[in-house]
């Protein structure tokens, strides 16, 4: 059963982050009450605010290391990562929500624009499951 991911999370960008990064979760609506940090949703996946970045970039698609690449003549230069998610994290619990949006489960990953795929390393806790 998937565990509920929550704040402080760690992501990673697969595989173009050289570093991981944290989830961040800005409570709306009333409080979920749980033994937890605040629980995240699928809705959580705003870049900069929700999903912090991952280090440095590596994907040719990403426009400044591309610039960079080239201005290096074809060597490959990583550059500062800003995280473009192209939507919602997928898939999200069937059964849970958290202030009516599917709860986030340890198990959904978010695209990133730049080709990436955003995935949950570790969720922030290990005890509240989620279906």
């Amino acid at each position: 059963m998937p565990i509920q991911t929550c704040m402080g999370a760690t992501l990673q960008c697969i595989p173009f982050g050289s570093a991981p990064s944290s989830l961040v979760v800005i409570p709306k609506g009333p409080p979920v009450v749980t033994p937890t940090p605040p629980a995240a949703t699928i809705m959580d996946f705003v870049p900069l605010v929700n999903i912090l970045p991952f280090g440095t970039c590596t994907s040719l698609a990403n426009p400044t290391v591309a610039s960079a690449t080239a201005a290096a003549l074809g060597v490959l230069t990583p550059m500062p990562c800003i995280p473009v998610p192209t939507g919602p994290w997928k898939p999200g619990a069937v059964k849970v929500t958290v202030n009516n949006f599917p709860a986030l489960p340890n198990t959904a990953v978010c695209n990133c624009a730049w080709g990436g795929v955003i995935k949950i390393s570790s969720p922030g806790q290990t005890k509240v499951m989620v279906t």
